[in-house]
């Protein structure tokens, strides 16, 4: 079945092929249509209807043409975000509300008048910095940083609010007007041989807004585009529904597998976010101004010209739902991942071994096939600590089954990787095959737990089993009774050491709409699917990842890996880029991807290796692993239609630059896993474009080739054939940037060209930086942790270094739950490298020791070096000094990583 239902949609959509035809234009969406095409409604505010509480405020909006009425709800949130809302004052039926995407109730500020003019009401909070105010005529709504207006809310008029009305009724004259009606998309829509009919008529909202002063934006995800955000006045506009695209156009802003609908601007003093919360499909045009000169007017003389200030305009479309937007007021870009990170949680700190390399492939054939994988990786000395098996592990495409004849000791077979302290992860998809006599089948549907078509009966679509129901992931007692199968007792053959991929979950429906669940399915409530299209994956997401959480008795963090997400989806685990394809396009574009999902919280992503389809030269894969090893999460995939691609089957040269990659990526792991500790904690990504750590630097704003891994090393991957040489930008004039291969140092505020060979990638760690190592890479995480630690000091123009290392046990909550858990600072002043607690909280007693440590920089050999641990005598060390690359080794070192110490240069 398997092998037919690829043949049913490979074919169908590699590019170029008609199969893309199967996805919309946006010519081809009626919502947008309407809102594009139709004049602008005139909205009026009701200043006197003003009523201020202790959430915020809120007034009537009345459009003069139809009478209708909306209510406006503005509120401040501490610490720099507004939230703007704006839904019926009375409709006949409640509008769906996104519900379990934030976090909790936020820390309002209380609201008060500032000013109050004829035509015009400011309202401020706090400290009376920030302001709104609104304007009557025109509508505007204004956010004002000190005394510039930073960001405007329908500046174009182009507020677009369909109340929600009854059926109309059909009589003998209603053929012309229902025709009317259709070709409007107002309560039928067709597109292909799919028709879509609208249970509460048309129920789009929109609203536009101007960014001042800004031309760089980002986000957005998941779009395989340029990082930075595009005009798009002559174009598509972007797109958030989430798809089963395999193989996916590049450079397009055809939605794809999961949607973050967050914007994020930047410019030199100031960096912003609007966040639109509505999981209905969503469209975004993007149009960019100023920067350039214009002409004042028609009769104006050539000569009179003027700068117009660059700025930046924003318009949002959503099928359904209500307004509901945030404005996340920075300054910095820290504090805007923060505001965010407060909205919709922070990142998941992952498990340690889920940092490591994953092996997977469609299909690892059985047993004896896995365990002659995890064999190879040992007999070529490459680490590595997850296998993954793919939807061929099951009895007939069953979930939560295992094929009898290919897995027969699905149990002996995870104690054989739990030897060697390795994990397995399997696929779970959220559709159940049709099939009576199957007890889980039988279950979800007697408990009602499956999605319903717009008939009252089961919705049924096809995906690999064959006929298909879909869990309804929004309902909590569905997901109750999903998270309840993980149980051990309850999933035959599962250990604690079984980890779960969630994929398909778009969802992805092979005869359905654009490859997906038509719209007007039904889920709990009553809510048609088009309320919460782009939720479906979250939920799943969430339910799978409280199901391991309740299989441990929520003592053990879980790892799942999703394919489609929504904003808040960071809290729950990894996701990845999807179905590429095995070119130098797609490891090229996998970078600015990556970004855009780092910068709107989803830190924890990466791309296949290698390429999930086709089959790739080994240069390819060779640079591809490199890169890989440079991201979040590190996993190899490949489908079964091609070559078998375990790192050891392309020569001897290709087998050792990718064992080097892998084992570079291992040793570095105390730096990554510190890293996703301060994602956790304070919203940093690990993975940053390079304007998040040089904000000033204007040159830095459209790069997206290179990227800062945490604020101490900046990696430019390879992603072009044949190259022998790479040009590299380094930031910051007063910057030092030291080859972490050479150890030669570079000034900043430059472009450098750096040669290249296969097994080298440019990667540079700034001055002013410390980073912690493991001395070797062991063949896991576990065996990982044993070893000792290095550090590598860079140091900066005024001889100084400061960095940190993160210690817990690596796979528990205790980090959370007991505070077991350290936090060490080391920092360099004056030739004296302290190390020292960051927090007094922690309690995590490491065993562990700092075995060398490197200082890049040393301008002059030292006459001495000591050593003096806390409470005992200053101790001389033997030290080795490279004078050409101003090179300070101190080796042979026994320093217990959790005490204090200090190594003094002489």
């Amino acid at each position: 079945m398997a092998e037919e239902a690829l043949a049913n949609t490979v074919d169908s959509v590699v590019p170029g092929d008609e199969g893309k035809k199967k996805f919309k234009k946006c010519e081809d969406i009626a919502f947008y249509r309407r809102q594009k095409g139709e004049h602008a409604t005139q909205y009026h505010p009701l200043l006197d209807t003003m009523v201020i509480t202790e959430k915020g405020a809120e007034m009537e909006i009345v459009d003069l043409g139809m009478q209708a009425q909306l209510l406006l709800q503005v509120c401040a949130i501490k610490d720099g975000v507004l939230r703007v809302t704006i839904d019926e004052l009375k409709p006949i039926r409640v509008r769906y509300k996104v519900p379990d995407v934030l976090i909790g109730e936020p820390v309002w500020e209380r609201l008060r008048v500032d000013r109050r003019e004829k035509n015009s009401l400011t309202l401020c909070w706090g400290a009376g910095q920030d302001r709104f105010r609104i304007s009557i005529s025109p509508f505007l709504m204004e956010v004002l940083c000190g005394e510039e207006v930073t960001v405007t809310l329908n500046p174009g008029n182009r507020l677009f609010f369909e109340a929600l009305q009854d059926p109309p009724k059909l009589g003998p004259t209603s053929e012309t007007e229902e025709g009317e009606e259709d070709s409007a998309g107002l309560w039928k829509e067709t597109f292909k041989e799919f028709v879509d009919i609208k249970a509460n008529g048309p129920s789009s909202v929109g609203l536009d807004f101007t960014l001042h002063g800004f031309s760089h934006v980002y986000g957005l995800p998941e779009h395989a585009d340029s990082f930075c955000l595009k005009d798009t006045s002559d174009a598509e506009p972007y797109r958030l529904y989430n798809l089963d695209v395999f193989a996916y156009d590049i450079n397009s802003r055809l939605g794809l597998y999961g949607s973050v609908p967050l914007a994020l601007a930047h410019k030199p003093s100031r960096s912003i976010g609007v966040f639109w919360l509505n999981a209905s499909e969503t469209l975004l045009d993007i149009r960019m101004s100023g920067d350039r000169p214009a002409v004042e007017g028609a009769s104006s003389p050539p000569v009179k010209r003027r700068k117009v200030s660059p700025h930046t305009d924003l318009h949002w479309m959503s099928e359904s739902g209500v307004i509901d937007t945030f404005i996340l007021l920075g300054p910095t870009p820290s504090q805007a991942f923060s505001q965010y990170a407060e909205l919709t949680g922070y990142q998941a700190l992952p498990p340690l071994f889920s940092l490591g390399y994953h092996q997977c492939r469609w299909n690892y054939k059985d047993e004896t096939d896995v365990k002659e994988v995890d064999a190879g990786f040992d007999c070529h000395d490459i680490p590595y600590d997850v296998i993954w098996l793919d939807i061929e592990h099951t009895d007939k495409k069953r979930y939560f089954t295992w094929d009898p004849h290919l897995f027969p000791d699905p149990v002996g077979l995870q104690r054989h990787l739990q030897e060697k302290n390795r994990k397995l992860v399997v696929i779970s998809d959220p559709h159940f095959r049709i099939d009576p006599l199957w007890p889980l089948y039988h279950e979800a549907k007697n408990y009602g737990h499956f999605v319903k078509d717009r008939e009252g009966g089961l919705y049924q679509g096809s995906c690999w089993p064959g006929d298909s129901c879909y869990l309804d992931f929004s309902s909590q007692k569905a997901r109750a009774w999903y998270s309840g199968l993980f149980s051990l007792d309850k999933y035959k053959g599962s250990t604690e050491s079984l980890f779960v991929w969630n994929d398909m979950n778009e969802p992805s429906v092979f005869d359905g709409p654009e490859q997906t669940m038509p719209k007007d399915a039904v889920h709990c409530g009553g809510w048609e699917h088009r309320e919460l299209h782009n939720l479906y994956g979250f939920y799943q997401h969430l339910a799978t990842f409280e199901g391991l959480i309740s299989r441990s008795g929520g003592l053990e963090r879980p790892f799942v890996l999703s394919r489609s997400f929504f904003a808040g989806s960071q809290r729950l685990g990894a996701v990845w880029t999807g179905d590429n394809l095995a070119t130098w396009e797609y490891l090229k574009i996998s970078i600015p991807m990556l970004l855009s999902l780092s910068i709107t919280g989803v830190a924890f992503c990466g791309a296949d290796v290698g390429g999930f389809f086709q089959d790739p030269e080994p240069e390819l894969l060779v640079r591809w692993y490199q890169a890989g090893a440079l991201q979040p999460f590190f996993r190899g995939h490949s489908a079964m239609q091609t070559k078998r691609r375990e790192p050891w089957l392309f020569g001897d040269s290709v087998t050792a630059a990718i064992r080097t990659a892998i084992r570079q990526r291992y040793r570095l792991l105390p730096y990554w896993y510190t890293l996703f500790h301060h994602a956790h904690t304070s919203a940093k990504p690990p993975l940053r474009p390079l304007w998040v750590e040089f904000p000033k630097e204007q040159n830095t704003f459209a790069v997206e080739h290179q990227y800062m891994i945490g604020g101490a090393l900046l990696a430019c991957p390879v992603t072009d054939p044949g190259v022998t040489e790479v040009k590299v930008f380094l930031p910051g004039a007063g910057e030092s940037w030291y080859d972490v291969h050479t150890a030669q140092v570079f000034r900043g505020g430059r472009t450098v060209s750096l040669p290249v060979t296969l097994d080298t990638v440019p990667l540079f760690q700034r001055g002013g930086t410390v980073i912690p190592r493991r001395t070797a890479s062991g063949s896991c995480t576990a065996h990982l942790q044993q070893l000792p630690f290095s550090l590598t000091v860079a140091l900066d123009s005024k001889g100084h270094a400061e960095g940190e290392l993160y210690l817990d046990d690596g796979h528990s909550f205790s980090f959370r739950d007991r505070k077991q858990f350290a936090l060490r600072r080391f920092s360099l002043q004056q030739g004296h490298l302290h190390s020292s607690r960051a927090d007094d909280t922690g309690l995590f007693d490491s065993e562990s020791t700092v075995q060398c440590v490197s200082f890049l920089g040393v301008k002059r050999k030292p006459s001495a070096v000591t050593v003096q641990i806390s409470g005992a005598k200053e101790d001389h060390t033997e030290f080795h000094y490279q004078e050409e690359q101003h090179l300070l080794t101190v080796g042979g070192l026994s320093l217990e990583v959790g005490k204090d110490w200090e190594i003094r240069i002489h």
